[in-house]
């Protein structure tokens, strides 16, 4: 089953195809996303990769959090569902 990981403290000259050749060195990448603002298209500093092995996935966790990269230190664990907002 695969796992969806949050990377945050992303550089925000990051993309999608550095954090998946990132987590590629751990196994095979389902893919790999960086959130941007939807009005200025500009990254959040923010994003998910998602890896199709649990056990490449705690590999990486583990590997890559507080790990220095493209100049700031990543913060990577496992993404925790948020609900959805509700809007009266």
């Amino acid at each position: 089953m695969a796992q969806k990981i949050y990377v945050g403290n992303l550089n925000y000259a990051s993309t999608e195809e550095g954090l998946s050749a990132l987590f590629g060195a751990y196994g095979e990448v389902v893919s790999a996303v960086v959130i941007k603002d939807k009005f200025s298209n500009r990254s959040k500093g923010f994003g998910f990769v998602e890896m199709a092995d649990d056990n490449a996935a705690q590999a990486a966790i583990a590997e890559l959090n507080e790990k220095e990269f493209e100049g700031r230190r990543l913060r990577v664990n496992i993404a925790q569902e948020r609900p959805r907002r509700t809007y009266p």
